[in-house]
This record gives C-alpha cells, sequence and structure tokens, in this order.
C-alpha cells in the first residue's frame, strides 16, 4: 500500500490532537499517524485525469482519449459497449438488448455527416504525414486548426482534401518553426508541389495567415546530416548565416539554398572534402544556385 505523508496539512487529529496526518492514495483516505483515527474517507484524486492501472487484466483508463483537434469529433463523441450486460455482469433482458441495437444503430448514423466524414479521411491523412514526416503534436494539432478554419469558410468544396490537408500541414510548420519544405510534403503524398503551392497560398490570403519568415539557420542540421558534417562545419556555417542576416543579404532568399551555401563555404574552410553537387542534392537545390549564393556570402566574409 502507498502511503505518503502530507506535510502541509496543518489540520489536528480530532482524538489525540497530533498533526501527524497521513494520506493513503490507494485507499482514498487521511488519518492520524498516531492513534489511526480516520479524518476523511473520500479523498478526491488531485491528479491528471488520463491514468492506467498496471494490475489489472486489461487498461483501465479512468478517462477516455484526451481531447484532440485532429479526431474528427475533438475526442468529445462516446460508444456503446457491444457486451449486452449490465454493471453487476448479468445478461439484459431481450428489451434492452433490443433498446441498445437501436441506439447503436443511431449513434452510428449521428456520425456519418459528411463533415465527419471529410474530418475523417483528412485526419487520417494528417496522421500519416506525421509519422512519415516525424512531426510533433503541436504541429499536428496547429495543422487540424488550419484545416478546420478551412473547412468553416468552404475553401475545401471542389478541392482535393489530401492536398489541402497537406498545405494546411506546411501553413502549421511555418508557423511552429519546423523545417519542412513543401516539396517534403509533395514526395510523401504523391502530389504535385505546384497543387500544394497554390492552395498553401490560397490559405494565407483566405485566412488572413501571418507567416514568419523561415530561418535558414534551422535547416543546416537538416543537411548537415545527410552527408555527414562535423559540429564545428556546423557552428561556422551557422556564424555565417547570422552575418548575413544582420547585413540583410539573406533577404528574400531560398532558407535551404543559404543553409547549403554556408555549409559548402564551411566544409572547405574545416578541409571537409564534400562537393557543391552533394550540398546540392541534399538541400534539393541546384549546383548553379549555391554557386550564386557563394558570391554573396564570400564577399560578406572578406569584408
Amino acid at each position: 500500500m502507498m502511503v505518503n505523508l502530507i506535510p502541509s496539512i496543518k489540520q489536528s487529529c480530532l482524538r489525540c490532537g497530533k498533526k501527524a496526518l497521513i494520506t493513503d492514495t490507494e485507499a482514498g483516505e487521511i488519518f492520524c499517524g498516531g492513534c489511526g483515527f480516520v479524518l476523511s474517507e473520500k479523498l478526491q484524486e488531485s491528479g491528471p485525469e488520463w491514468r492506467s492501472f498496471s494490475d489489472g487484466e486489461i487498461n483501465r483508463v479512468r478517462t477516455g482519449v484526451g481531447t484532440s483537434l485532429a479526431i474528427h469529433d475533438q475526442g468529445l463523441s462516446t460508444v456503446i459497449n457491444l457486451t449486452n450486460r449490465d454493471a453487476t455482469g448479468k445478461p439484459l433482458s431481450s428489451f434492452m438488448k433490443k433498446t441498445l441495437k437501436r441506439l447503436r444503430t443511431w449513434d452510428s448514423r449521428s456520425q456519418s455527416e459528411p463533415i465527419d466524414m471529410n474530418f475523417r479521411q483528412a485526419f487520417n491523412e494528417l496522421y500519416r504525414l506525421k509519422d512519415k514526416l516525424a512531426l510533433s503534436d503541436s504541429v499536428v494539432e496547429k495543422g487540424a486548426y488550419i484545416y478546420r478554419k478551412a473547412l468553416n469558410k468552404k475553401l475545401v468544396r471542389g478541392r482535393s482534401i489530401s492536398a489541402m490537408m497537406g498545405s494546411a500541414l506546411y501553413a502549421a510548420c511555418r508557423e511552429v518553426e519546423t523545417p519542412r519544405t513543401l516539396k517534403d510534403i509533395a514526395e510523401v503524398m504523391n502530389i504535385k508541389k505546384r497543387d500544394l503551392a497554390t492552395y498553401y497560398r490560397l490559405l494565407v490570403k483566405e485566412l488572413d495567415l501571418k507567416m514568419p519568415v523561415v530561418d535558414s539557420v534551422q535547416n543546416v542540421a537538416r543537411i548537415a546530416s545527410k552527408i555527414g558534417l562535423s559540429e564545428k562545419t556546423k557552428r561556422y556555417a551557422i556564424e555565417i548565416l547570422r552575418k548575413s542576416e544582420e547585413n540583410k543579404i539573406s533577404a528574400g532568399k531560398n532558407p535551404m539554398s543559404l543553409a547549403a551555401t554556408a555549409l559548402y563555404i564551411s566544409s572547405v574552410k574545416n578541409g571537409e572534402n564534400h562537393t557543391q553537387k552533394d550540398l546540392a542534392e541534399a538541400a534539393s537545390v541546384t549546383e548553379v544556385t549555391i554557386r550564386n549564393r557563394s558570391k554573396g556570402l564570400l564577399e560578406l566574409l572578406k569584408n
């Protein structure tokens, strides 16, 4: 039995007058440690609601799944149990069985509205993208929120649900500052990058989204890990990018190309043999782009 002492309780025992009160978290009681007098028999659990017990045959969860915008009903719906037994384990009467069967039918029909079916398809795609792109829960929640706003404004009507979900997820990545490109999402979803870009611009315009400028420093670790660059090379590349931001050279430039160029310059200085082609393939840009960006960054380093 787990017994925890609560030193913050200043109440004295009603029988012996001592203040050695002990809380029994298993029985839900507060009793005196001196004489054993029980002061309270109905102690409320103040911990988190999501909790499971490992000593049972099944996972006895106190509550259902937590609420989430990435669930079609936000996790607020209930499920009628399929077992035709009451709380004591006794079988139900034939009348109650028919009543429950009818209730289950209406419960399933109530969840078959067009908007629910739309959310089911979109959020199934969202969770698939989460696994493929290794996204955090905050990005998923933000993407679901943007998609719900788009559906409320009737922007999804007549357009691909998957493509709209992908563009909403890209907008969420931009807002949460998670380095994922349109090309990454397009390759995973097998959708043209041009279509995702069109839907993304539509979301930004119609929903009045304020997108932050992408920081090229966030892409350094991603590109460096693909070709195995050292930590010293990455740190120097970040210094180059910081200087370019201070001198406003990076304004209007592709963040991926800037990060790849800074890594190329840094690798050359530190004696790591990596060509422009290696960096271009890792960053999904062209070698010409890296050469053009190198001119401006090298001039900055000379000054």
